[in-house]
């Protein structure tokens, strides 16, 4: 009888697509072990590695990137610097996680452990790093994973298969590459589904698409016109030593990052950090002084607060979720501006008086597919199926709040995800449901990454109700 051929770790590659055993597509339900104390030194590489794939092993099971990130410093003792470094290696590991996870399909000799499995994700992704310098020396990178990975009982049996998958990796890497790369969504680190949708949306502009959710997103500021102008404001960063651009009204894009507690003015309310797409929103709303205004799925408020900078109105902000909310309190208290919070359901009308609103902003609840490269893990937790529920949901709270706009009134349909179904089929059907009233507005705007202009993905519709 003929004997299964098996991968070995030092057998060569050839440049075909890969068959990868059921073994390697199996779901992964782990129990981590997030609660156990390594004992590695919180300034090396290694305890930022374990860090990073615990809570890349946790965005597998369903968590979002940034909560399983809390969730393992919630645990230790990391210092600034230690959280810097695993958010920076998880979020590299998400944007990466296609390709890595086919390169380990193809290297390890079966399925690894789910903790396993992340930790070799987040060392192929550093030593892969596209179109930039690698962070680390890749004999490094190999050598704090082996320590990493002795460190902790989940993959402390697997040291010895870590240390030959990454080695074998640096003596095939081009050879592997090139057989991992046939794959699509090795090629483009997206799911299939994902990577068919955008091409059945997008045919002429998918692979831009695609390519930009892949991209670090740039840190762009909103200028409070209320504090400041633009000039005095790029006056400032100068001052700074901050290389900065004008990208919009009221957007400013800096060349480097920095962390909010270095921009120029940002304690004292002068700018907030949003993307330059949603900018557009306060905007488009077209609110004046005295109008009463309502921000349906407000949180965290950065819309809430540019209507406030632009009119004296009475603003409502509403979302859903109490702690969210919260973070809109915070952010008015920074401004030096005021609304009302209400914690309450947008599909619900059970919190409203009764008093029409002049302007209602719907930034709808979606698969926030238009804003994966500031989210990468957005693209491995969302499933195809998400796209019809959410629209579902989306529509229901559509309807809900046109009944609170009074007529002659504006209300602005805002969504950021690039699928048809959610965006401008949505705004379409809106629209003959309600006989609502059309205007001028951007419609779809792909993601766009570059000096002169770089946002993410948004869609707006704008609506006027019959008097």
């Amino acid at each position: 009888m003929n004997k299964r051929p098996t991968l070995s770790l030092k057998s060569p590659v050839k440049a075909s697509a890969p068959k990868l055993r059921a073994s390697h597509a199996r779901e992964l339900k782990p129990a981590l072990q997030t609660s156990f104390q390594t004992g590695l030194k919180p300034d090396s590489l290694a305890y930022s590695l374990i860090g990073a794939a615990q809570a890349v092993a946790q965005v597998r099971t369903g968590t979002n990137l940034p909560q399983a990130l809390a969730q393992v410093w919630s645990k230790g003792d990391a210092s600034p610097q230690a959280r810097g470094a695993m958010q920076d290696i998880a979020y590299r590991c998400m944007r990466q996680l296609g390709q890595s996870e086919s390169l380990i399909g193809l290297m390890a000799p079966k399925a690894p452990e789910p903790l396993v499995a992340a930790l070799l994700a987040c060392a192929l992704a550093l030593m892969t790093a596209p179109d930039e310098v690698q962070p680390y020396e890749e004999f490094t990178v190999v050598d704090q994973t082996v320590t990493a990975a002795d460190a902790h009982p989940d993959t402390a049996r697997a040291k010895g298969m870590v240390n030959a998958v990454l080695r074998r990796f640096l003596r095939e890497r081009k050879a592997l590459l090139e057989t991992a790369l046939l794959q699509p969504v090795a090629k483009w680190n997206y799911p299939q589904w994902w990577i068919d949708a955008a091409k059945a949306a997008w045919p002429q502009d998918w692979q831009g698409v695609l390519a930009t959710g892949n991209t670090a997103p740039p840190l762009t500021l909103r200028v409070n016109v209320r504090k400041t102008s633009m000039a005095d404001y790029l006056a400032t960063l100068d001052a700074a030593g901050m290389a900065a651009t004008q990208i919009g009204p009221y957007a400013v894009h800096l060349a480097k990052p920095v962390g909010v507690t270095l921009i120029p003015g940002f304690a004292d309310g002068l700018v907030s950090v949003q993307d330059a797409g949603a900018q557009l929103a306060a905007p488009l709303l077209d609110v004046r002084d005295g109008m009463r205004v309502l921000d349906a799925c407000a949180a965290p408020g950065g819309k809430t607060c540019h209507i406030l900078e632009l009119a004296d109105a009475s603003v409502t902000a509403l979302d859903a979720d109490a702690k969210r909310l919260a973070r809109v309190g915070e952010n008015l208290e920074r401004l030096g501006q005021q609304a009302t919070l209400r914690a309450a359901d947008a599909q619900s009308a059970e919190w409203w008086d009764g008093t029409p609103f002049d302007r209602i902003l719907a930034d709808v609840p979606c698969t926030a597919s238009g804003i994966v490269r500031r989210h990468p893990d957005i693209r491995w937790l969302r499933r195809k199926g998400d796209t019809l529920q959410l629209a579902t949901l989306s529509s229901k709270i559509l309807d809900n709040l046109w009944q609170m706009l009074a007529p002659g009134g504006k209300l602005l349909f805002v969504t950021c995800s690039l699928w048809p179904q959610e965006s401008e089929a949505q705004a379409a059907a809106f629209a003959v449901r309600n006989q609502a009233v059309r205007l001028d507005a951007p419609g779809q705007l792909l993601p766009a990454g570059g000096a002169g202009q770089d946002h993410d993905g948004l869609f707006y519709a704008l609506f006027q109700k019959n008097a």
